[in-house]
C-alpha cells in the first residue's frame, strides 16, 4: 500500500519488479545459472539445425540466440526463425534476413546462369552462328555469379569457339581459293599446269560446300569463286585454241621450210598462211611471223613472177644469154624516205594508233614517181589493208562509244547535280564526242542529232539557272543604284540642315553599309564603277559623323576619369557612380559609336565602376571571411566532439572535453547568418551525443562496480559460512582466499575499505584459536536478524517483493520508516549508505537470504552504480 513512497522516477509503468517475477515462480533458478545452462545447450547444437531454431525461439538471452543462429542455414528454418523473432531480436532477425537474401540472390543468379546456358546451347545447335552472338553471350555471362554452372558453360563455350574457328578457317580457305584463281588467270603458266591447279581448287571448293559451317559462309565469296572459275575456264579454252593454232602454224612452216625454195609460190604461201587460225598475241606468234617473212624473202625473184609471164619467156626462144642486145636493168625500188614512212605506218598500226597511221598513209600517197618492187607493193598493200580493217573496227567501236555517251548524257537529267557541275559534265561530253570524231571518223547524222538533243535537254536546267543568275545581277545593279541615290539625297539634306540628328545619321549610314554588303552578285563590268560611287557618297556622310563621334569619345573619357577618381570610402560615392552611369546611358542613346570603339570604352567604364564597388565590398568581404573563419572553428569543435563520440573514451575525459568545448565555443565569434542555425544544430547534436556516451560510460562503470561489489560480498559470506561449520578444523589456506579476493576487480575506496575489513576480520578468525572463532561465530549469529532487517529495508526502498513469509515484518517496517520520517523531518538514508551498512555487517546468510541479496543486486544494480558515481564525485548523468 505504501509502494508509491518508493517508486523511482525512471520506472516504466509496464515494467514488472523482479520481486514479483520471483514470486510468480519461486522455484526459478538465478539468471546466471539459467544462462550457463543454456550456454551448454548452445555447444550441443552443432549440426542440428531444427534444434538450433527451437532453441532460438525459446532462449531469453540475445547473445546465446545469436550464437545459435550460426547453425541455421536452410531457407525453411531461416523463414521460421525470422517470422518468429523479427520483432524481438533485431540482430538475429537481421542475420536471418541477410542469409535469406543471399539465398534468394544465389537462386536468381542460378536462374540467370541456366537461361544463359540454355541460350548457349541454342547457339551451338544453330546453323548460322555469328561472332556477335557469341560476344553477346560472353557479356551476359560475365555479370552472372553461378560457379555451379561454370563447368557446363565452359564446355559449351569451347564448342562455340571451335565452331567460330572452323568458320574462320572455311572463309579463309574460300578467300584463298578466289585469290589463287585470280593469280592463275594472270599467270603465264602452260595450259596443263593451269588445268591441274584448277582441278585442285575445284576439289577444295567442293569440300568447302559440304563443310558443316557452310551456312556461315558469305554468299558473295561463293559467287566470286564461281565467276572467277568461269572466267578462268574461258581463258583456258582460249589458251588451248591459241596453242593449237601455234602448233598448226609451226607444223606448216616446218613443212614449207623443208621444201626447196624454187618449188614455192609466194601467193600460194600467203593464201595458205592466211587460212590458218590466228595464234594468240605474244612472242611465239611474232617469231612464227618473222620466220614466215624470212621464208618469203628467200624465194627467188623468178619464182615470184606471175604465172602469165613465165610461159611467154619459155616461148621466146632458147637461152636468154643468146638474146639480142644487152640485158635490161631491174625495176628500181622505193627510196629510203618511203621505206621509213612505211615502217612508221606499220609501227603505228602495231600500236593501234590509227591517227598516226592515217597520216603516214597520206604521206605515202603523196610520194609519186617511183616504182615499187613486188615485195614493197605487197608490204604496202598489207599495211593499207590492216589500216582499213582497224579503221572499220574503230568506226564500229566509235559508234558504240557514242551510243554509251548518249546514254550517259540522257542519265544526267535524272541526277541531282549542282548547276556548275552539270554544265561542266555537258561540256566534257561534247569534248569527248569531238575526240571520237578525230579517232573514229565522222559520226552518222542520226547519232549526232540524238546526242545534240540529249545535251540540250540535260543543259536546259543549267541554262535556266544561269539566266536567272544574270537577271539577279541586273536586279542587284538596280538596287545598288537606288542605294547610291538615297545616299546622295542624305548628303544633300545634311548640307542644307541647321541641326542634325546624329543618332539617326549613324543609323542611316549603318543601314546603307549593311544594305550594300547584302547586295548579291553584280556584273564585273559594273561592279567597280558602282563601288567607287558608293564609297564617294558615303565619305561625304561619314566625315561630319566621325567628327561628332570624336567629341563624344572625349565626353566619355571624362566620365571614365571621373569614376576612376571617386573615393570608394566616401558615403556619396555610390550616388556619384549612379549619376555617371545615367550620363553614360544618355550619351550612348544620343550617338552610338562604332561597335568596336563602343565596346572598348564601355569595358573601361565598367571596369572603373567595378573597381569602386570592389573597394566598397572589401570590408564586407573581410567581415564575411572572419565569420567563415569562425564557422570553420565552430565546425572544428563539433568535429572534435563527434570524433570523441566515435572513439572509446571514459566518462572523465568526456566531461573534461565537454567543459573545454563549451569554453572554446563561447570564445569564438559570430558565424554567417545563413549557416548559424546549421552550425548550432550540429554542435548541440554533438554535445548530446557526447553526454549520452558519458552517461552510458558511467552506467557501465556503475554496473561493473555493482557486480564486483556483489562478488566480493559473496566471497565474504562464503568465508563466514566456512567459519560457522563446526566440524571443519582451522586451516592455513589463507593464501587461497587471498588469491580469490585479488582476482576480483577493485571497488571504490569506501566499499573496498568496508568489505576488505570484513574479509580480513573473517580471515584472521579463520587462522585463530577455537575460542576466538566461537566468539566470531556468535557475532555472526547475532547479526543475522539485523541483516534480514537491512535486506527488508533495502527491498522496500527498491520496490522488490520480499515474499509472503516477510509480509508482516515488511508492513511493520514501512510504517516505522514513515512515522520516523514524519516525526523527525529528516530524509532516510540513501540506498548507498544502507548498502554500505549491509556490506559492513558480518552475519550468516542462508540460501534464501543469499538469493534475496542477489535479487536485490539485480534490481538496484544500476542505482548502485549511480550511487557509487555520486560518492566518488562524478556526474551520474
Amino acid at each position: 500500500m505504501f509502494e508509491f513512497l518508493f517508486k523511482r522516477p525512471d520506472d516504466k509503468p509496464g515494467d514488472m519488479p523482479a520481486g514479483k517475477a520471483a514470486k510468480s515462480d519461486p522455484a526459478a533458478a538465478p539468471a546466471g545459472a539459467q544462462r550457463a545452462l543454456q550456454a551448454e545447450k548452445v555447444k550441443q547444437l552443432a549440426g542440428n539445425e531444427v534444434a538450433a531454431a527451437d532453441f532460438i525461439l525459446q532462449c531469453d538471452f540475445s547473445e546465446l540466440r545469436l550464437a545459435a543462429a550460426e547453425f541455421v542455414r536452410t531457407p525453411a528454418q531461416l523463414e521460421r526463425v525470422h517470422a518468429a523473432i523479427r520483432n524481438t531480436d533485431r540482430r538475429v532477425a537481421k542475420l536471418m534476413q541477410s542469409r535469406l537474401d543471399a539465398i534468394r540472390h544465389h537462386q536468381s543468379e542460378l536462374q540467370r546462369g541456366q537461361a544463359c546456358l540454355d541460350h548457349a546451347r541454342q547457339l551451338l545447335a544453330d546453323e548460322k552462328l555469328t561472332p556477335n552472338q557469341v560476344a553477346e553471350l560472353d557479356r551476359r555471362w560475365a555479370v552472372i555469379a553461378a560457379p555451379e554452372l561454370m563447368g557446363e558453360f565452359d564446355l559449351v563455350r569451347t564448342a562455340l569457339a571451335r565452331r567460330l574457328e572452323a568458320q574462320v578457317v572455311l572463309q579463309r580457305g574460300v578467300i584463298d581459293s578466289v585469290t589463287a584463281l585470280r593469280k592463275l588467270a594472270s599467270s603465264a603458266l602452260p595450259v596443263a599446269e593451269v588445268a591441274a591447279s584448277l582441278e585442285q581448287l575445284d576439289a577444295l571448293h567442293a569440300a568447302a560446300l559440304v563443310a558443316p559451317e557452310y551456312a556461315s559462309l558469305p554468299r558473295h565469296l561463293v559467287t566470286e569463286f564461281a565467276a572467277e572459275r568461269a572466267r578462268l575456264a574461258s581463258s583456258i579454252g582460249a589458251l588451248e585454241q591459241g596453242e593449237a593454232a601455234l602448233a598448226g602454224r609451226e607444223a606448216m612452216l616446218a613443212l614449207w621450210q623443208a621444201q626447196a625454195t624454187a618449188t614455192l609460190n609466194v601467193d600460194a604461201l600467203k593464201k595458205e598462211w592466211s587460212k590458218l587460225p590466228p595464234g594468240p598475241p605474244g612472242d611465239a606468234a611474232a617469231g612464227l611471223q618473222q620466220r614466215f617473212d624470212a621464208l618469203l624473202a628467200s624465194v627467188p625473184q623468178e619464182v615470184r613472177k606471175p604465172k602469165e609471164a613465165r610461159p611467154a619467156e619459155s616461148k621466146s626462144g632458147a637461152d636468154p644469154a643468146r638474146s639480142a642486145g644487152p640485158a635490161r636493168p631491174s625495176a628500181p625500188g622505193a627510196d629510203q624516205h618511203f621505206l621509213d614512212e612505211l615502217a612508221a605506218m606499220e609501227a603505228a598500226l602495231q600500236q593501234g594508233s590509227l591517227g598516226s597511221a592515217a597520216e603516214h598513209d597520206k604521206a605515202l600517197k603523196d610520194s609519186k614517181g617511183m616504182r615499187l618492187t613486188a615485195a614493197q607493193s605487197e608490204r604496202l598493200a598489207h599495211a593499207r589493208g590492216e589500216l582499213k580493217r582497224l579503221s572499220d573496227w574503230a568506226r564500229w567501236g566509235g559508234n558504240v562509244s557514242r551510243e554509251e555517251l548518249i546514254k550517259a548524257v540522257e542519265n544526267l537529267t535524272t541526277q541531282s547535280l549542282v548547276m556548275s557541275e552539270l554544265a561542266k559534265k555537258v561540256g566534257s561530253m561534247r569534248e569527248r564526242w569531238k575526240a571520237l570524231d578525230t579517232l573514229s571518223g565522222a559520226a552518222p547524222k542520226s547519232l549526232w542529232e540524238r546526242f545534240d538533243a540529249a545535251c540540250g535537254a540535260a543543259y536546259a536546267p543549267a541554262a535556266a539557272h544561269f539566266k536567272h543568275l544574270a537577271e539577279e545581277r541586273h536586279t542587284n545593279a538596280a538596287k545598288a543604284q537606288a542605294l547610291i541615290a538615297e545616299a546622295n539625297a542624305q548628303a544633300a539634306g545634311l548640307a542644307g540642315a541647321d541641326s542634325v540628328d546624329w543618332k539617326q545619321m549613324a543609323v542611316t549610314v549603318q543601314r546603307l553599309r549593311l544594305g550594300w554588303s547584302h547586295l548579291g552578285a553584280i556584273d564585273r563590268k559594273d561592279k567597280k564603277r558602282l563601288d567607287q560611287q558608293f564609297a564617294d557618297v558615303l565619305n561625304v556622310l561619314q566625315a561630319p559623323l566621325e567628327q561628332q563621334r570624336k567629341s563624344e569619345v572625349a565626353h566619355r573619357e571624362e566620365l571614365i576619369e571621373q569614376v576612376a577618381a571617386l573615393d570608394a570610402s566616401d558615403r556619396h560615392a555610390l550616388d556619384a557612380l549612379r549619376a555617371a552611369q545615367e550620363r553614360w546611358q544618355e550619351l550612348a542613346r544620343a550617338l552610338p559609336l562604332e561597335r568596336k570603339a563602343e565596346q572598348a570604352m564601355w569595358h573601361r567604364f565598367r571596369a572603373a565602376c567595378d573597381a569602386v564597388f570592389a573597394k566598397r565590398k572589401e570590408s564586407a568581404h573581410a567581415a564575411d571571411a572572419e565569420r567563415r573563419t569562425h564557422q570553420a572553428a565552430k565546425d572544428a569543435v563539433s568535429a572534435r566532439l563527434e570524433a570523441s563520440n566515435r572513439a572509446g573514451v571514459d566518462a572523465t575525459a568526456l566531461s573534461c572535453l565537454l567543459r573545454e568545448a563549451a569554453a572554446e565555443w563561447q570564445a569564438i565569434g559570430p558565424v554567417p547568418r545563413a549557416a548559424e542555425a546549421k552550425v548550432d544544430k550540429r554542435y548541440q547534436a554533438a554535445i548530446a551525443a557526447v553526454q549520452q556516451q558519458a552517461q552510458n560510460a558511467r552506467r557501465a562503470a556503475g554496473a561493473a562496480q555493482a557486480g564486483a561489489l556483489r562478488d566480493k560480498l559473496r566471497l565474504c559470506q562464503r568465508l563466514e559460512a566456512e567459519l560457522a561449520r563446526p566440524l571443519v578444523p582451522p586451516s592455513d589456506d589463507s593464501g587461497d582466499w587471498d588469491a580469490r579476493w585479488a582476482a576480483l576487480p577493485a571497488l571504490q575506496p569506501d566499499y573496498e575499505a568496508v568489505l576488505a575489513a570484513r574479509f580480513k576480520a573473517a580471515q584472521a578468525v579463520l587462522a585463530a584459536a577455537d575460542d576466538a572463532r566461537a566468539v566470531y561465530v556468535r557475532l555472526l549469529e547475532q547479526n543475522r536478524p539485523t541483516l534480514l532487517q537491512e535486506i527488508l529495508r533495502l527491498e522496500i526502498a527498491a520496490g522488490i517483493d520480499s515474499g509472503s513469509e516477510f509480509a508482516r515484518e515488511r508492513l511493520k517496517l514501512q510504517v516505522e520508516v514513515l512515522q520516523s520520517s514524519l516525526k523527525s523531518g529528516q530524509k532516510p538514508l540513501s540506498q548507498a549508505a544502507q548498502l554500505r551498512q549491509l556490506c559492513a555487517m558480518p552475519a550468516l546468510a542462508d540460501d534464501r537470504t543469499a538469493s534475496r541479496i542477489d535479487q536485490l543486486f539485480a534490481s538496484i544494480g544500476r542505482d548502485i552504480g549511480k550511487d557509487i558515481g555520486k560518492d566518488t564525485g562524478k556526474d551520474p548523468g
